[in-house]
Formats: structure tokens, sequence, C-alpha cells
């Protein structure tokens, strides 16, 4: 060993600390004091009792010698002990205060003292209780008999005659009942629902379906109204017309086929039996929203054309068309109103109509149809309704439907079918809706004058409010419109109007536009 080795050699002081260390720590706390009576006398085991559960009284104890009786505490004693001399004694006057009767099995003579009794006896582990040698109430059946036999006690009591009985009568509840199941099930089941012979009443009622019926113009028009496809290149369109020449002329708007106008166009027209012909466009209207188409089929049904000019309000119509793509579809209502001044913006030109106004169902795909009078004559031109949508979508019919009256619609399909183009009669002026006279009257204001036209030849300048046409009313430019393009070219009509404060008249023959 070497110095460096001493250097590392651990010192007696270093093995003395060390001993130290090993020896188990002194407690912190006091030992337990056994020397103080109060906490042991009421916490403590009894006299002679080692072990935790005492034994019972007069039971041997290991050493010898029989187990004492623990003492109670003062306070349990007190709160716990009886009130009288017998134990379990009713209070006085009780119905129940009677002796226990000796010979019931469940009293004894150590009642008293019987730990279950005792509020004041200690607790331990025991046995069944001791009835005084008595055996326990033995189960149901015979004393003494054994379990088997008593279970089977009634079957073996039973006379041979007693069991056939009640044989007999389970089979016959057993029938029974199932006999009432397969009426139940038979009755309220699925066969319940069949009757193989089953034949309903028929009846044949008197239907009347008198000339001038809704049933009776249908069936004559429904044949003469067809349905309408156009398209071109890049869209398509669907709507209604109206055969009104047997040549294969038919009667249609011009926006129900505007879309087929070009190069790539085309037109098919279906009729009730769903047969369906290419058409072609004899001639369009843009002005008024009219159209004519012509088919080469023979044998067309031609639809009778009435007079626009004798409806009254309230007069019945019906339009017939194929609204929404349904072909053939008809709808009943009255005559609202009668030349009604509308706008439309049809294919980017300002369309201005004499509508006439219908609460007849008018939808999208309806335009071209039929608006039939009750003597089933077609009295208009179904064109557009007012409606409500949502979101920019196009909505239903909400009862505010227009026709273009058919007086107007005859003159200009004959135009087209005659030379392909139409001349209306103008005053060749330009003019807004205007409201003079502090609200009092309506007019149409002259805002220009076209040099040489009908106008300007009547003595008509700017700034002149218009409002009467021979003896008609004018409430706004589009009343105007249509009741100028009313008369034919050549027709020579007296215009009132008022320039400055002064009302003058005038009279000026219209020209072709």
């Amino acid at each position: 060993m070497t110095a460096d080795d001493d250097a590392f050699r651990p010192t007696a002081d270093d093995l003395r600390a060390a001993e130290e260390r090993r020896r188990p720590p002194a407690p912190r706390f006091a030992p337990r004091r056994t020397d103080l009576p109060g906490p042991a006398g009421a916490f403590g085991r009894p006299a002679g009792v080692s072990g935790p559960f005492a034994r019972p009284p007069g039971e041997p104890a290991p050493g010898g010698g029989t187990a004492p009786r623990p003492v109670p505490p003062p306070v349990l004693a007190v709160a716990f002990s009886r009130s009288g001399a017998e134990p379990f004694a009713p209070p006085a006057g009780a119905r129940l205060d009677s002796a226990p009767v000796p010979e019931s099995p469940w009293w004894k003579p150590d009642a008293p003292r019987d730990p279950w009794r005792d509020p004041a006896s200690p607790a331990y582990l025991g046995g069944p209780p001791d009835l005084n040698g008595r055996p326990a109430p033995a189960p149901a059946g015979e004393a003494g008999e054994p379990a088997a036999t008593r279970r089977f006690a009634l079957g073996s009591r039973l006379s041979p005659t007693a069991g056939l009985v009640l044989l007999v009568v389970g089979l016959l509840v057993g029938i029974t009942g199932g006999v009432t199941g397969y009426l139940v099930a038979k009755g309220f089941g699925v066969d319940g629902l069949f009757s193989p012979d089953a034949v309903l009443t028929k009846v044949s009622p008197s239907v009347q379906r008198p000339p001038g019926s809704v049933a009776d113009i249908a069936s004559r028009v429904l044949p003469a109204v067809v349905s309408i496809e156009a398209h071109s290149s890049e869209r398509g369109n669907t709507g209604s017309g109206v055969v009104v020449d047997g040549k294969g002329y038919i009667l249609t708007n011009n926006h129900v086929v505007a879309v087929a106008a070009g190069t790539r166009g085309g037109v098919r027209v279906v009729f009730g039996d769903q047969s369906s012909v290419p058409a072609k466009i004899v001639g369009r209207d843009p002005e008024t929203d009219l159209a004519v188409l012509k088919v080469d089929r023979p044998g067309l049904v031609v639809a009778t054309l009435g007079d626009s000019d004798a409806l009254a309000v309230g007069d019945s119509v019906i339009a017939i068309g194929s609204p929404l793509g349904l072909a053939g579809t008809v709808t009943h209502g009255i005559v609202s109103s009668l030349h009604r001044p509308l706008s439309l913006q049809e294919e980017g030109t300002n369309v201005v109509i004499d509508a006439i106004q219908t609460d007849a169902a008018i939808n999208p795909g309806n335009s071209g149809g039929a608006l039939v009078d009750g003597a089933g004559a077609v009295v208009g031109i179904n064109t557009t309704i007012f409606t409500t949508s949502t979101g920019g979508g196009q909505g239903g019919s909400i009862g505010l439907g227009f026709a273009i009256p058919i007086n107007e619609a005859r003159s200009i399909a004959e135009q087209i079918i005659r030379s392909g183009s139409v001349k209306h009669a103008t005053l060749a002026v330009n003019a807004r809706s205007v409201t003079q006279l502090n609200g009092d009257r309506d007019g149409a204001l002259v805002e220009a004058v076209r040099p040489g036209g009908a106008g300007d030849q009547a003595g008509l300048e700017e700034n002149d409010v218009i409002i009467k046409v021979d003896g008609t009313l004018i409430t706004g430019a589009d009343k105007l419109t249509v009741t100028i393009r009313g008369h034919r070219v050549g027709d020579t009509v007296k215009i009132t109007f008022v320039r400055g404060s002064q009302t003058r008249t005038t009279r000026a023959t219209l020209q072709a536009d």
C-alpha cells in the first residue's frame, strides 16, 4: 500500500459517524401513555380481555374460568338502560300489556339476558339462536316429511279419474285458445284484407257538359293549340302557339322563337297527339312581341278567332297552353281588366302592349297560347305574367296574367303572312310619362319631334303634354303608344295637348314607322 492509499483510509472518527448513521432514528412522538385512568377506562379493553372480541358470557376462557361480563361506561348505561323492572315492558295502559306465551319457541327464560335483546350485550360472533332445545319450525308440508316427498304430495294423492279429468280440461283449454287465435289472426291479419269475390258498385251518373262549358270549349280548342320548342347553338326555349290558318300558319310570341332566329337555330312544333314536325319562322314583330310560324302538315285543326273589343271585365275566359312543359293545360278565370298598357323588355326592345288582364293561371310556357272566351273563340294571345320570386328565380302565377288582344294580333299576323313584315302607325314623337297641373292630370310629355313626321306636321312641339287622342285619355307614354298603334297607317286622329297653361287641339295623319 502506498502513501496515496493511506490518504483514503477511514479514520476512527469516520467509523463512529457511520455507526451512528446505521442506528434507527429516535421517535419523534412521545410513547403512548397507559397510566391515564380516564381514557383507559373509556376506551380500553375490560379487565381480563386481551383480544379484540370479548367472549360470550359463560364461555370458558383459554386459561380457564369464564369471561367476565364487561361493565358498560356510565354514560352508555344511562343512555341505553331500561326504564322499568320488566324487560320490554309495554307502557302503562297499552292494549298489548300481557305476558309472553311460555310455549312460544321465540321466548325463553333467559330472554332478558339474550344478547340480541340486551342493548348492553357485547358484540360477538355466534351460531344460530338457542330455543331451549326445541326444533325450529319445519317448512311448509308435513312435519318430518322429506322435501322431495312433499313436492309431489299433491300428485300422489290424486286419483286416476281426477288426473284424467285434469288432462281433458287442459286439452280443451289448449284447443279453444288455438281456435280463438286462428280466428283473430284471420279476421285482423293480412288475409283479412283480401276478398277474392269482391265487386264494387258501378254507377253511370249523368254528366252535364252543355255547349259553352269549360269541358266543351277545351275539347274544341285543345287540338288547335300546340307546343313550341325553339333552340340555338347555345340555348333553348319553350312556349305555345295557336293554329290560325289551315295552310300551316301558327301564331305565337316573338320571345318564344327569337332564340332560333339565327342561322343555327331551329323550331319544332309538337301537336296534341305528341307528333312533331319542324317549323319555319315566317316573320317576327318585336314591337308587339308576335311571330308567325309555318309547318307542313295537312288536316290541321284551326282555332276560331273572336273579337277582343267585345270583351267586358268579368267575362269568363280559359287559358290553354303548355306551362312548364305540360302540354294541353287548361285553366279557367275571368277578365280582370281591359286596355292595360304594359311595357315589356324582350330581346333588348321596349315592347308595349294594350293587354287583357286575367286571373286565369298563366305560367312560363303559356306564352303564345290561347286565351279563349265563353264561346270558344280566341280573344287573346297569352304573353306574360306578374309574379313574385326570391333569389332571382322564375316564379309562378299569382293571378296576374296578360294577353295581347286578338284584334291587334290578327292584324299583325295578316301583315306577316302577306309580306313577312309589319308596318305600325306612329305619331313620330318621343314621349315620357308625366303628371301635370299639381297631380290632377297625367299625360305624355313630348321630348322630341321627328322632322317631317306626323307630329311635326300636326304642329306638336317639345314640352307639349298630350292628354287625349280621339277621346281616349292619355295617362302616360305607354298609353300614347298603344292608342296610336291601334289605328291604321293613314288614319287621322284628334290630339288634345297642353302647352304652357293653355289646352289646345290638333289633327295628325298617322304615318308608318
